[in-house]
């Protein structure tokens, strides 16, 4: 019968990932330059960001310096209840959550946008300059930009302030002193230093776009707007996920020198957030264990943010982070 002359079925060849199946101590052997380079981050987040957690017992302590860990007295969620009904409570969170609002709407989308911006550039000169010019700001310290902002804003000898009055006239305006003008300086201060260096992560997913879908759009007619609404933008979507995903868990994470270098007391009603009031509780005034109290509950939000947003990106059917 016609099935008996039929061949035997030719088994597919075993992958290289299956052929080589070594042993832990033989991956690390083979491997071992690439472990080795990456010990100092290990030892990074071992040193700064592990050991110091064994100092998180203090937020269920009266924490006496003399006395240490072991000798203060344990007074369970004492901080903690004095935290949440305390009268600071309410407007260090609706400072926080706006701030990180503000964050959400302008400093999370700019990177993308200049990204798709700078891919659409044909002349790599230009590309280049440009990309060099919004790099810099991200290499200054938060210090120097305070000082570039008070050198602009300032009534005394503020350039954009004095312009603005030589132009409407009126009355000067010291818009570091006013606290309507403090949200919006902190978030043209994040857009001007984050925002350059944020655009190489984009760029990169964008190098790895397949030039091969560009020209599938272009033949089917697809037009500039198409492609990259069709391919651009599904191309990065992963990225953009997983960048949106490690954001949340930084949303009560306010960076802690620019508040603090642009809090004055003028400005200190919309000013103070979680980050400044943990090292004013707990630096100049003493309170250890209600800072560590404050730190904890900030860090517990953040990391039930990541897992709350990385569970949504799932259900709306995104790979997610984990």
């Amino acid at each position: 019968m016609a099935t008996d002359l039929a061949p035997p079925p030719v088994k597919a060849a075993p992958t290289r990932a299956r052929r080589e199946r070594l042993s832990p101590r033989a991956a690390l052997l083979r491997y071992r330059w690439l472990y080795l380079m990456l010990l100092p981050g290990l030892a990074y987040f071992a040193i700064f960001k592990y050991l110091p957690m064994r100092g998180l017992a203090i937020a269920f302590q009266d924490f006496v310096p003399f006395l240490g860990y072991g000798g203060s007295e344990w007074v369970g969620v004492k901080h903690f209840e004095e935290l949440f009904t305390g009268p600071d409570f309410g407007r260090l969170l609706g400072n926080t959550l706006i701030l990180a609002f503000l964050t959400i709407v302008f400093a999370f989308p700019a990177p993308i946008v200049v990204a798709l911006m700078l891919n659409e550039l044909r002349l790599s000169v230009l590309k280049r300059a440009v990309q060099s010019l919004i790099y810099i700001p991200h290499f200054l310290s938060w210090t120097i930009v305070a000082s570039l902002t008070y050198l602009l804003f300032s009534v005394d000898y503020g350039v954009i302030a004095n312009f603005v009055y030589g132009v409407a006239g009126g009355a000067k305006v010291d818009y570091v002193a006013q606290a309507e003008w403090f949200r919006p300086i902190i978030v043209m201060q994040t857009l001007w230093k984050s925002t350059g260096w944020g655009t190489i992560i984009y760029l990169a997913a964008l190098a790895g776009v397949n030039s091969d879908l560009y020209e599938a759009a272009r033949i089917d007619g697809a037009g500039r707007w198409r492609q990259f609404w069709h391919v651009t933008l599904p191309a990065i979507r992963p990225t953009i996920v997983v960048m949106a995903i490690l954001t949340s868990g930084h949303l009560l994470d306010n960076s802690f020198e620019q508040i603090w270098l642009m809090t004055n007391s003028l400005n200190r009603s919309v000013a103070d957030v979680f980050d400044t009031y943990v090292y004013y509780i707990g630096i100049t005034q003493g309170g250890y264990s209600y800072a560590t109290a404050v730190g904890l509950f900030k860090g517990v939000a953040g990391v039930l943010l990541i897992f709350g947003c990385n569970w949504l990106a799932k259900r709306l059917g995104q790979r997610g982070l984990f």
